[in-house]
C-alpha cells in the first residue's frame, strides 16, 4: 500500500475521499491548502472551501479518521497560477476558468510536487467526481464519473500524463447520495454540510469586487452597440463587468431579447446580438493539451463541451498549428465565450481540450 496525500477542503466530498483512501489500506495524510486571504475569515453560510471554518472542519474530520493533518501555504502559487490569470482574462474581455487553472497548476502541480518531495507520498487524492483509468499500454486516462450530474472532468482536462499518473479520485465510482451515506455512516462532521457554490477567492459571489480590490479596476462607462444596425443603444458600466451570453443587467429594451455577443476592452465597447446571432458551428481552441501520451491523429472526431454541465456536441477537430485546433460542430453551440474551456471527449474518456480563442 502507498502513502497518499489527500487534499481536504473541509467539505463532504474530500472528507469521504480521505476516508476511502484510509479504508483501502493506504497511509492517508490530510492537507488543507491555504490559498489566499479569504482563509483569514469565516464563511457566513459555511459554503466556502477556503475559509477558516473549512480548515476547522477538515482538521476535525482528520481527527475522526485518525490521520495526520497539515496546513500547507500555497498562496504564492495560487496567486500566480489562478488569481492573476482570472483578473487578466476579465480585463482582456475574456471569461476565465479558474477551477481549471487551480487543478492544473495548484492541486496537481504545486501540491503534488510538495506531496512527493516533503511527505514522500505516491499520489494526491481529491474529492473530484472523475475516474482515472489505466489503459492497456500502461498510460493513465481520465474518464467521466459514474455520477454524470456531478462529473467534474471538465475542470481536469489540463492534467498532463505525469500528473494523472499520480492522481487519485476515490469518488469516481460513487454517486453523491452514496457519498453522503458514507459520511453519515462514519458520523463525519461534514456529512450534512452544504456544497461550496462560489469562486473561493470571491466570497461575495461578485467577481467585479475581486477586480476592484485585486486589480484596481474602476467602472468606466462605454457604448452598447446593437449588432443589428450598429446603433448605439445604451451605456454600460465597464467592459470587464460583462461576459458573452449575458442578458441581465444590460439596461436596454429593444423588443426581442439581446445578449452580449462581443466585448472589446480596447474601445470599451459591448456589442449585442439576438439569440440566434450567438450560435456558431465553428470556433478555435488555443493552448490545447491532450492527456494521452500521443496527440490524436488529425483530423479526428470527438464530442465537445464548452461549459461545465453543458451538452456534449459531436464535432470534427482539425489542427491549425502551435497548439491551436479548429472545432467544427454538427449542431450549433451557443454563446462561445473566449477564455472558457472547451473539453474534448471520446465517449467517457477525456481526450484533452483548450481555451476558446477570441
Amino acid at each position: 500500500m502507498s502513502r497518499i496525500l489527500v487534499a481536504m477542503s473541509g467539505g463532504v466530498d474530500s472528507s469521504v475521499a480521505a476516508a476511502l483512501v484510509a479504508r483501502q489500506g493506504h497511509e492517508a495524510v490530510g492537507v488543507w491548502m491555504r490559498l489566499h486571504d479569504v482563509a483569514d475569515s469565516y464563511s457566513e453560510f459555511k459554503k466556502s472551501c477556503c475559509s477558516l471554518d473549512a480548515a476547522d472542519d477538515a482538521r476535525r474530520v482528520a481527527a475522526q479518521l485518525g490521520i495526520p493533518f497539515y496546513v500547507m501555504n500555497l498562496e504564492r502559487e495560487f496567486d500566480a497560477g489562478v488569481i492573476q490569470p482570472f483578473l487578466d482574462a476579465y480585463l482582456d474581455g475574456r471569461t476565465p476558468s479558474p477551477c481549471v487553472d487551480c487543478n492544473t497548476y495548484v492541486k496537481f502541480g504545486a501540491l503534488l510536487g510538495r506531496a512527493r518531495h516533503l511527505y514522500d507520498c505516491e499520489a494526491v487524492a481529491t474529492g473530484h467526481y472523475a475516474r482515472r483509468v489505466v489503459a492497456a499500454d500502461g498510460s493513465a486516462r481520465l474518464a467521466r464519473a459514474v455520477d454524470t450530474d456531478k462529473d467534474q472532468t471538465y475542470f481536469l482536462y489540463g492534467l498532463r500524463q505525469d500528473q494523472l499518473e499520480h492522481a487519485r479520485f476515490p469518488l469516481g465510482e460513487l454517486t453523491k447520495p452514496e457519498v453522503r451515506a458514507i459520511a453519515r455512516e462514519l458520523d463525519l462532521v461534514t456529512a450534512e454540510k452544504p456544497e461550496s457554490q462560489e469562486i473561493c477567492f470571491v466570497p461575495g459571489g461578485d467577481y467585479r469586487e475581486a477586480l476592484r480590490e485585486r486589480a484596481g479596476w474602476r467602472e468606466t462607462p462605454g457604448p452598447i452597440i446593437d449588432g443589428d444596425g450598429g446603433d448605439r443603444v445604451g451605456e454600460h458600466r465597464g467592459a470587464a463587468a460583462y461576459t458573452v451570453g449575458q442578458r441581465q443587467g444590460l439596461g436596454v429594451a429593444l423588443g426581442a431579447p439581446r445578449y452580449v455577443s462581443r466585448i472589446d476592452p480596447l474601445s470599451n465597447t459591448i456589442q449585442l446580438g439576438r439569440r440566434e446571432d450567438l450560435e456558431t458551428h465553428e470556433f478555435t481552441i488555443e493552448r490545447a493539451s491532450f492527456i494521452a501520451p500521443t496527440v490524436p491523429a488529425s483530423p479526428f472526431r470527438a464530442e465537445v463541451r464548452i461549459r461545465h454541465r453543458g451538452s456534449l456536441v459531436p464535432a470534427e477537430v482539425r489542427p491549425l498549428g502551435e497548439r491551436r485546433w479548429a472545432v467544427v460542430t454538427e449542431t450549433p453551440v451557443w454563446a462561445v465565450a473566449p477564455g472558457q474551456a472547451a473539453v474534448l471527449y471520446d465517449g467517457a474518456e477525456v481526450l484533452g481540450g483548450g481555451r476558446i480563442a477570441a
